[in-house]
């Protein structure tokens, strides 16, 4: 696969070749490693493209696992518990697990835990692969890489996403590196507030 498009928000990218670039650049190997027209292996069913053979997210995603984790890149879990007010979260955010429950149960607050979990983790930086729906896309860039890096996991996160004329080949309904770009450009030049780096991928 090739690298058509980045966008750096919050000099995510900057960060990463200042900070991490040996890690950086295992990865764009990984993205020129992968052969796309392998995973070619999804015989549409629908309407308006019934019969054509179409790029597998499936088989996309276990391509850039497979490779990732040979690399050292590691599945993480964020733990934490909800607050359920601003005062709360101030407050919360700087805390240890146990100290957040603690919290809560000082202050006669309902405890309710959850988790934050990304699949491929190394060196502060986080990446998720997404080849599937557009909320999913959403989820990643303003909440769980959100996550991660105040949960000072992470330094800067990295989506993956295949472009327009990659998704064109693809099932309807998947997300695109130029529409996820075009959504946090709306949102302005802060939000969301965790260094990113978005990088459209299609077929040499």
């Amino acid at each position: 696969m090739r690298i058509a498009k980045k966008h750096s928000h919050l000099n995510g990218e900057e960060w990463l070749l200042v900070h991490e670039k040996d890690t950086y650049r295992e990865l764009l190997d990984v993205i020129k490693a992968i052969d796309a027209e392998k995973c070619r292996t999804k015989v549409s069913k629908e309407k308006q493209m019934k019969g054509r053979l179409l790029f597998s997210p499936k088989d996309l995603n276990a391509e850039f696992d497979s490779r990732l984790s040979s690399l050292g890149w590691e599945s993480k879990r964020y733990s934490y518990y909800i607050a359920h007010n601003y005062d709360q979260t101030e407050v919360m955010i700087n805390l240890s697990l146990e100290e957040q429950k603690q919290y809560l149960l000082d202050q006669g607050a309902e405890v309710i835990f959850s988790y934050n979990q990304t699949d491929h983790v190394k060196d502060t930086i986080a990446i998720e692969v997404q080849f599937g729906k557009y909320a999913f896309v959403a989820y990643d860039l303003f909440v769980k890489h959100l996550l991660f890096y105040t949960g000072r996991i992470i330094n800067v996160g990295i989506e993956i996403l295949p472009t327009k004329a990659m998704q064109r080949e693809m099932s309807s309904g998947i997300a695109y590196y130029e529409g996820e770009v075009y959504n946090i450009l709306r949102h302005g030049r802060n939000n969301p507030p965790v260094p990113l780096l978005i990088i459209g991928v299609e077929p040499k």
